[in-house]
């Protein structure tokens, strides 16, 4: 939903529009009362828009389309990509199934909108691509075939454009509004997660343009194929190719690539046009920016806050429409200076308030060594497994100022599992027990077990596309990964076993054991079977067609509701007995089987 905001109305996102961007049901986040060139577009002659695909249009712009098919962007997963007024290229993930159905639900409605003159703007957004990279990374098998299926889209819709005598004036822009990362996901601040791809497609550019080399050279890294633009640059270039006005809170400056299809003073009068609709907004809301200030020429030279000044009153020294001579100087120095008040507001969007941030810091940790201190005594505190726990909290806590928090926060634990094991080893022997032999290998053992933990599954951002187990030896071995998920289940249903229920005979608490083990077991593989299809092929065919046709909501409803029952179960018991106990005068006594074992 951001990313659509900034496209739409050229403004910049705020931090509210990320958290209501996960609000299904939202209401406030609705642009229909914030100038767009959707609305102008529709208040031109013919003004009608068809929108097919992620329904996050519709919810954003009500009642704005006159035909419409939505598809709920949390059709099985969650995320989006982006293309604009006649093709919106999206990407998610999930099953095979859900590469393909709400692609499909756009695709069936192209053809027919091909054969109708009765629009002016037509939004397809498709999803596919998104659920791809999510589901097995940029690298997938699957990637390929849906970029191609793409590539049919863009020629059918081009072709179209090129042959039918109602298209020779329509601009297809295909886009994306973000990119992803070796893992296939998105959000962060790498280059190819904020780096997506934009085109403009029209016969008319083959006056301004013979065309540009693709594929081009491979970029260094920092995936600048060709030029570079910011997305809220989009609105103001629409709002110039479709002749209409600059949505009123656009900070996006006209991309120069087109100003060769008007004459010079045209090029100069619809940049000005651009720059007075910024300098409202700046006036408006920034007091910081004093575009009114007599600076003089030499912008580079002045302080960072006096640069804006300058740039503007070199925009007022341009010549206006219907003077002349007009200079390729003066048109640069206008883009030059648009593009710094550009940047200049995108960064004041991003300014907090430091001192009262560090004053709140200061008040959180104040409250939690007050909270220590009130908990706890200096005998407790000075004992080292304290000593150690008390450490490991301070050091979490510095983790939450990190960039990087979310996405390698397993690094950290990597790193206390290990020093826990050396912290054991050192307190054994300092003990100065005699070793027995199984202490001996139980300490290489663990260290092993914790490596193999680290190179089970390669998340975060750094390492997202390094070879791991789980990528790089079970797609091949499926056998072998349903002979360790079975041991698994297996396990835990037999430590369960060795439980007793409260007032339940014990036999009959293994049975009920037993069938939950199975139950969540029988949700894995039918989760597994839709989720990832391809992990059944080495299995024999009775067990694919065990979890056939299998309803996943009910086998999740049976194996939560039954682990929460036991729990609920487990929790009164003990609560009733000490109860009990307390009221007949015992204090002290051992706790439930079922309760020490959970």
């Amino acid at each position: 939903m951001p990313r659509i905001k900034a496209i739409t109305t050229g403004s910049i996102p705020s931090f509210l529009d990320v958290i209501l961007n996960f609000v299904e049901s939202d209401k406030s986040s609705s642009l229909v009362h914030q100038d767009n060139w959707l609305s102008q577009l529709k208040a031109k002659q013919k003004g009608r828009l068809v929108m097919y695909g992620d329904d996050t249009w519709l919810k954003l712009f009500p009642d704005l389309f006159s035909r419409a098919d939505g598809t709920s962007s949390f059709f099985v997963s969650v995320s989006y990509s982006l293309v604009s007024v006649c093709l919106y290229s999206k990407t998610k993930m999930q099953t095979n199934q859900d590469f393909t159905e709400v692609d499909n639900n756009v695709t069936r409605h192209v053809p027919q909108e091909l054969m109708e003159d009765d629009w002016n703007g037509m939004i397809l957004h498709y999803l596919g691509l998104d659920h791809i990279g999510h589901k097995s990374g940029p690298r997938s098998p699957h990637m390929i075939p849906k970029q191609s299926e793409m590539d049919d889209i863009v020629k059918l819709i081009f072709r179209a454009i090129e042959t039918k005598e109602y298209f020779r004036s329509t601009l297809l822009v295909l886009c994306g509004d973000h990119g992803m990362n070796d893992a296939g996901n998105h959000g962060g601040s790498a280059q190819s997660e904020t780096s997506s791809a934009l085109v403009f497609l029209s016969p008319k550019f083959q006056t301004i343009s013979n065309g540009t080399k693709c594929p081009t050279a491979l970029p260094e890294g920092n995936f600048h194929y060709y030029n570079v633009v910011e997305q809220s640059d989009i609105a103001p270039t629409l709002a110039g190719l479709l002749a209409f006005p600059v949505p009123l809170n656009n900070l996006g400056v006209f991309i120069p690539n087109f100003l060769n299809l008007w004459s010079e003073e045209d090029q100069i009068s619809l940049m000005l046009q651009n720059a007075q609709q910024i300098r409202n907004i700046v006036k408006e809301t920034s007091a910081e920016l004093d575009l009114e200030s007599d600076a003089r020429p030499g912008c580079e030279q002045l302080e960072s806050d006096e640069v804006s000044s300058c740039m503007w009153l070199q925009v007022s020294m341009i010549p206006k429409p219907g003077s002349y001579p007009y200079t390729v100087g003066s048109l640069h120095s206008l883009t030059k200076s648009l593009k710094y008040v550009q940047e200049t507001m995108s960064n004041a969007a991003s300014k907090y308030d430091i001192p009262r941030l560090h004053f709140s810091l200061g008040i959180a940790i104040l409250a939690n060594v007050t909270a220590l201190a009130a908990c706890t005594t200096w005998t407790t505190i000075a004992n080292p497994a304290s000593i150690w726990i008390y450490s490991l909290a301070f050091l979490y806590g510095i983790m939450m100022f990190t960039s990087s928090y979310i996405e390698e926060e397993h690094h950290f634990w990597y790193w206390v599992a290990s020093s826990w094991c050396g912290w054991l080893f050192l307190k054994e022997c300092n003990a100065g027990r005699t070793w027995r032999l199984s202490n001996k290998f139980s300490l290489p053992i663990l260290l092993l077990v914790t490596r193999v933990t680290r190179s089970w599954n390669q998340t975060g951002q750094k390492h997202a596309g390094e070879p791991d187990i789980a990528r790089s030896i079970f797609p091949s071995h499926t056998f072998t990964l349903w002979l360790l998920v079975i041991l698994a289940y297996l396990g835990s249903a037999w430590r369960l076993s060795r439980c007793k229920l409260p007032l339940v005979p014990g036999k009959i608490s293994s049975a009920i054991f037993l069938t939950l083990c199975l139950a969540a077991l029988r949700f894995k593989t039918a989760f597994t079977s839709a989720d990832a299809p391809e992990l059944f092929v080495d299995l024999p065919g009775f067990i694919v067609k065990l979890v056939e046709n299998t309803s996943l909501v009910a086998h999740c409803r049976v194996v939560f509701q039954g682990i929460g029952t036991i729990i609920s179960m487990a929790v009164f018991t003990k609560l009733y007995y000490k109860l009990v106990l307390r009221k007949n005068g015992f204090r002290k006594t051992a706790l439930l089987p079922i309760t020490s074992r959970f």
